[in-house]
């Protein structure tokens, strides 16, 4: 349950950012160049091994190189990309192939998708390890247990609530990823990585009344970008974290910043006896 208020909480503010068709068209074809070098190279070498062949600089990684593929064209691209990913041609699986044909979203904007859908959950879910502490539980009842939602720490918090409740999130879930898929099977290539029809633009829900210049839009889809990244770090240190301690984050935080009473006594640099 509390989950579910804290992604509600959340969908608007990262999908408020997705990407219309306004401000992305000339990133789009610029793309679409980048995706043509990594699919075609000379006679008998593999579209990674051209990627490769003609590898520059990385921005992110200065000792390092950065495949063809990431020419710098495409929105938040630093050249990271280390295990080549982007020279791997790729598409949606569920369409019946891995091999993007014609008219199907693949490559670049592919991975872009993957990496906006995980960092939206990412952002989430660094909401749910904090939001508990910060604004309180759900109170139980007779049905779920008086206790049933007051586990501050999310990973122990997963066993405790109730069954049903687990089951509501997935559905909800399962209903985000139903209407995703369905907007990628409808518009192909014309698909935007991360495009959930939220946000400024035409036939568009946009319920904060968003109204940014080209130019500031860019610089909103790039800060999402960032966040998503940020985020997806974020969290994975805050499971572990969870998992190391038991505990919940604020609680370990506030335990770091308190000073042990030995420390105040005078004599504490100093071994026993002197």
């Amino acid at each position: 349950m509390k989950l579910s208020l804290a992604l509600l909480g959340l969908l608007a503010s990262a999908s408020a950012y997705t990407a219309p068709l306004m401000a992305t068209k000339v990133l789009k074809s610029s793309t679409k160049s980048t995706k043509s070098k990594a699919s075609s190279g000379p006679s008998g070498q593999s579209a990674s091994a051209a990627a490769w062949a003609a590898a520059g600089p990385s921005t992110a990684l200065p000792f390092a190189t950065a495949p063809a593929t990431l020419d710098g064209s495409m929105l938040g691209d630093v050249g990271f990309d280390p295990l080549g990913f982007s020279t791997t041609p790729v598409g949606p699986w569920f369409l019946g192939s891995t091999i993007p044909s014609q008219g199907v979203i693949g490559d670049l904007d592919w991975y872009r998708e993957a990496e906006l859908i995980h960092g939206r959950i990412a952002m989430v879910a660094a909401v749910g390890f904090i939001g508990p502490e910060l604004f309180g539980t759900l109170p139980g009842n007779e049905w779920t247990g008086a206790d049933a939602y007051s586990n501050t720490n999310p990973l122990e918090a997963f066993s405790q609530v109730p069954g049903l409740a687990l089951i509501q999130i997935f559905a909800f879930m399962s209903f985000l990823e139903i209407k995703r898929l369905n907007y990628i099977k409808t518009e192909g290539r014309s698909y935007q990585p991360g495009d959930l029809k939220i946000g400024q633009g035409a036939d568009r829900w946009n319920p904060f009344g968003l109204n940014y210049t080209p130019e500031e839009y860019e610089e909103k889809r790039l800060q999402e970008l960032k966040h998503c990244r940020l985020a997806m770090v974020g969290v994975f240190g805050l499971a572990a974290q969870a998992n190391a301690s038991g505990m919940g984050v604020l609680e370990q935080i506030g335990g770091g910043l308190t000073i042990p009473e030995q420390v105040s006594k005078a004599g504490y640099f100093f071994p026993d006896g002197i």
